[in-house]
């Protein structure tokens, strides 16, 4: 199977790399922004033809929530146009996708967790954004794999784990939000979770939700990054209203994973287990 990675120096693309290069009946591709710029339709549909992949594993997209707001153009020109490119071009050369998606397509202000029927109401530029892609891949390629995540950190790039730890050696206490709930994810276990369905013989296209199991606060989450990695850093809690942003964030965007476990047989990690894994990794790379 000759596979495509678009966006693959970011923390999933990073993760799927980790996981791909085990596999010796995968033959993957990966690119980024330097060798292929997914916001080119020309470069897009030209790349796929000379390729002839059997799958695309879109994780390009534009994730600077906050900033989205003041940028919609480059924001939509990733997690919108982008997705149409590839979705055309996909269509074209019958090549399966799996599309990386998010939780702010929803409002997040639900009491229980969202499962893929209920009905999105993006309240940031950045979940419109993310959601109008996911209509152009479902309208050009029906046959493809949207999978939604949240809160997604890992080894590589940036994220809220690595702000933590360094920001334990800085600082003797820290301000996190403890009224927005939701579930770590670790870009391992989607990176695994993804490989098992492109490897799938029942392949299913459609939306599905993957995050780590549990639920969590920001809160919640600091206090276990610094109890794992052994850090005295006092973690203080305070509300969204005194913590303000730019982007609307999610009160609740916890996401039901009944669908993707009993479609593809998954067995999903409690979100503690993988973060312990994951801080284990960074400490060992220190």
């Amino acid at each position: 199977m000759k596979v495509l990675i678009t966006g693959a120096d970011g923390q999933l693309g990073c993760s799927l790399r980790c996981e791909f290069d085990k596999d010796p009946e995968l033959e993957t591709v990966y690119t980024d922004v330097s060798t292929l710029d997914v916001t080119d339709p020309v470069a897009v549909d030209r790349f796929m033809t000379d390729g002839r992949f059997d799958l695309v594993v879109n994780c390009a997209a534009y994730t600077a929530v906050d900033q989205a707001e003041s940028d919609e153009l480059k924001a939509a020109a990733l997690n919108t146009n982008a997705v149409g490119h590839l979705a055309r071009a996909a269509a074209r050369t019958r090549t399966r996708v799996i599309h990386i998606s998010t939780d702010y397509v929803f409002s997040g202000q639900g009491y229980r967790p969202y499962t893929e029927k209920d009905e999105p109401y993006p309240t940031s530029i950045y979940g419109r954004t993310k959601l109008e892609g996911e209509a152009l891949l479902t309208s050009f390629c029906p046959d493809s794999v949207i999978i939604r995540t949240a809160w997604l950190y890992s080894e590589f790039g940036s994220n809220f784990v690595k702000t933590m730890l360094r920001q334990a050696k800085e600082k003797k206490d820290v301000k996190v939000v403890s009224d927005q709930i939701g579930t770590p994810t670790y870009a391992g276990d989607l990176a695994k979770a993804i490989h098992l369905i492109a490897k799938s013989s029942a392949w299913k296209p459609g939306i599905y939700h993957f995050s780590n199991e549990g639920a969590a606060s920001w809160y919640d989450f600091a206090k276990a990054i610094f109890e794992l990695a052994g850090k005295s850093t006092e973690v203080m809690p305070v509300s969204t209203a005194e913590y303000p942003t730019r982007a609307k964030r999610p009160s609740y965007s916890v996401l039901s994973k009944n669908k993707i476990k009993k479609t593809y047989s998954l067995t999903i990690p409690y979100w503690r287990d993988s973060l312990r894994d994951c801080v284990k990794a960074l400490d060992t790379d220190a």
